[in-house]
């Protein structure tokens, strides 16, 4: 069996977290392999290898937050390796494993005790005036659209498939998929949306208007985002990570990819019970 393993190295109990897993697998006979780089930090020379996304593994763990396992699933976006989280984060929504519990979810892993949710990838383009379209990234939880001067406001419209629906003043769009319905898309208003539904969000971030509300369409459609006032500016992020600058006269396409990531699940799980724990656990 082989491991791939990815430490957030700003954690500080990333170290024991990550010497307790090596403990696991080296028992099980197993090995675990890490980014050179990281595996140098942590003094794991002999685990370290170059790109870790290319090597053949049976899965991979993620060592903290959400956003360190967004990161991952990126990275395995062309090699589909499953990806299951330890929490060392806040909330933790896609992350399965707590640490006080982590010896026994990496037994259920080594026995195949688990199940893998399929969950597929926004993909981001933008097109040129000339109509030439340009590949930006693939985003599990969202793409966002929005203002490039913090201190203004922007013009923008938006169109589903061929039918433009709005223009109006706003600092920007969410188009988030139902993972990210938790995310950023959660926090300017957008509805909460099981994982497993298939659809997607449109939510406007401080929309000037009473006009528009978040809006649920289908996995086929695809939406386009355009500056309405050319004299502004724009940028495109992708799970909140990669930023990319818009020019003016371009438009913005996101649509689902047909490229799908592995997110490690366990039974005993459930989807409403995390909603509780993680959301409304002081209620």
């Amino acid at each position: 069996m082989t491991v791939a393993v990815f430490p957030n190295l700003i954690k500080p109990e990333t170290r024991d977290i990550l010497l307790r897993i090596r403990a696991f697998f080296a028992a099980c006979e197993a090995r675990i392999l890490l980014p050179r780089m990281r595996a140098d930090e942590f003094g794991m020379e002999d685990c370290g290898v170059d790109d870790i996304e290319r090597q053949p593994a049976d899965f991979a763990l993620s060592l903290g937050g959400d956003g360190t396992l967004l990161g991952i699933c990126r990275r395995y976006a062309e090699n589909p390796v499953p990806v299951c989280g330890i929490n060392m984060g806040t909330l933790g929504f896609m992350a399965d494993i707590e640490q006080n519990e982590l010896e026994a979810r990496l037994q259920q892993l080594c026995a195949g005790d688990y199940c893998i949710e399929w969950r597929r990838f926004l993909a981001g383009y933008v097109t040129k005036p000339d109509g030439t379209e340009h590949f930006l990234g693939y985003a599990i939880n969202d793409i966002v659209v929005m203002k490039g001067d913090p201190a203004r406001i922007i013009s923008l419209g938006l169109t589903v498939n061929e039918t433009p629906l709005v223009e109006c003043k706003a600092d920007g769009f969410i188009v988030a998929t139902p993972t990210g319905s938790t995310a950023y898309s959660l926090s300017a208003g957008g509805p909460i949306m099981n994982p497993m539904v298939k659809g997607l969000v449109l939510t406007p971030i401080c929309a000037h208007t009473l006009n528009i509300r978040p809006l649920i369409i289908r996995v086929e459609d695809v939406v386009h985002i355009h500056l309405v006032d050319t004299r502004q500016s724009i940028i495109v992020t992708l799970d909140g990570q990669e930023t990319t600058p818009v020019h003016p006269d371009d438009i913005v396409t996101v649509k689902c990819s047909d490229v799908r990531a592995g997110i490690i699940k366990f039974e005993d799980k459930d989807y409403y019970q995390t909603l509780r724990t993680k959301l409304w656990r002081n209620c």
